[in-house]
């Protein structure tokens, strides 16, 4: 996936201006794709250009004027076209999977630490998945966009769950191998 197509889906949700949208890619869709304000703001341009997106200045007294983003109707054809191509795996890098196949010559108490601060980190993205489900989706009446961003949202408390049991499970099995 570019960047380009995330800031599409994007703004399928509603016109926002660059902080905005930044605001609220880092809050959703930043779960899974990770960008920068600055390539954001950059891509925006890119799109601008292609006129997949359009921008409307809007003046502010006291502040600087806002530029407000719209998805075009060629931005949402190029959305569907994208979303018809097939998608490949995604790779895997963990440094602390390497350090795995070297357990014999690692510092195993830092490994051990290392995995406690992985297995809390992965405890509060669930945490935060689940308030975000708890405030925005559970009780609610959705609407067809609102129902597959709770997908992915269920998705991804699926996945947290399975990595803090894999964690748990990798420091059992080292204690067992009185590591």
């Amino acid at each position: 996936m570019a960047l380009a197509e995330a800031i599409l889906v994007c703004l399928t949700e509603r016109p926002m201006s660059g902080y905005d949208l930044a605001k609220y890619f880092d809050a959703s869709i930043g779960f899974f794709w990770r960008a920068s304000h600055q390539q954001i703001y950059r891509e925006l341009g890119r799109l601008r250009e292609r006129e997949l997106v359009d921008s409307q200045e809007i003046s502010q007294s006291g502040k600087p004027n806002r530029i407000v983003h719209t998805i075009t109707d060629k931005g949402r054809t190029a959305v569907t076209g994208w979303s018809a191509k097939p998608v490949r795996m995604p790779s895997v890098k963990d440094e602390l999977l390497v350090k795995l196949y070297a357990l014999e010559t690692v510092d195993t108490k830092a490994m051990r630490e290392q995995i406690s601060v992985r297995l809390e980190q992965h405890q509060s993205k669930l945490s935060e998945f689940r308030r975000i489900k708890s405030r925005f989706y559970d009780g609610k009446d959705l609407n067809l966009n609102q129902k597959g961003k709770l997908i992915a949202l269920e998705l991804g408390i699926d996945q947290e769950l399975f990595r803090i049991a894999g964690w748990e499970t990798v420091l059992k099995k080292m204690t067992d191998a009185g590591v």
